[in-house]
């Protein structure tokens, strides 16, 4: 069942220790088949070096397992809620990368503060509320996810413009079309985190970009307007290049 997501799923996970986003088994990535309404995510707990297509797990959307001998990730509730409410997303990841994890538990958004950040994300990407006694003990997988979407509600952020979430003392959640995708939103998040750690200390005044570079960079690369990289009929034709 759904073989090609697997794999799709599978060469995701791995690249998360190869971009140094994970260490030991503290990461996961997830797709999902919007038309057969299932997922795909790593087991929990299983080395990177010691998966396989095949150990992936795939769930439907109440969060249930449908096929896999292992457990899903123990953050497959979030999982399952981002997938039901933001339903353009194709793909999710959660990683505990350092940089992004320091903004996370030091309860800050990651501000927007130079053009790489504008290339990715639109806003500053948010540090969600953090989880009450009560939410952890009720639900803490799937509050988690909660609260990621409440804060994009009451922010009135569009989560396709800024592809990614800080959940306050945990670490950083990701997401894209793909799960290739999310990862390669995953690796961003992380180097653009520890571009403003540095930029912070060098310099407290306010330094956030100004809105009309944002808007520069970001729709260059988003929307009809878009003209940075190639057309894809060129695009097509050197993957046929590099696959003969």
């Amino acid at each position: 069942m759904l073989e090609e997501l697997k794999k799709e799923v599978y060469d995701a996970n791995m690249q998360l220790p190869k971009l140094g986003l994970v260490t030991f088994t503290w990461g996961n990535v997830s797709g999902i088949d919007r038309g057969k309404g299932l997922f795909v995510i790593k087991p929990s707990g299983v080395p990177y070096d010691e998966l396989t297509p095949d150990d992936m797990v795939v769930v439907n959307l109440q969060g249930e397992v449908v096929e896999g001998d292992l457990n899903p990730s123990s953050d497959t509730p979030t999982h399952t809620y981002l997938y039901n409410h933001f339903p353009k997303i194709g793909g999710i990841v959660h990683t505990h990368s350092p940089w992004a994890v320091s903004f996370a538990a030091a309860r800050m958004d990651i501000p927007a503060l130079n053009t790489t950040h504008a290339d990715t994300f639109y806003t500053d990407v948010p540090a969600a509320d953090a989880l009450t006694k009560e939410e952890i003990e009720e639900d803490y997988e799937g509050n988690t996810g909660k609260v990621i979407i409440r804060s994009f509600k009451e922010r009135h952020l569009d989560y396709e413009a800024t592809p990614a979430a800080l959940v306050m003392q945990h670490g950083p959640f990701t997401w894209g079309p793909t799960p290739a995708k999310a990862v390669y939103n995953a690796k961003v998040l992380e180097v653009v985190a520890e571009e403003d750690y540095h930029s912070m200390m060098l310099n407290r005044s306010n330094i956030h970009l100004p809105q009309y570079l944002l808007d520069k960079h970001y729709y260059r690369k988003h929307g009809k307007n878009a003209y940075y990289g190639q057309n894809n009929a060129h695009s097509k034709d050197h993957a046929k290049r590099e696959n003969k």
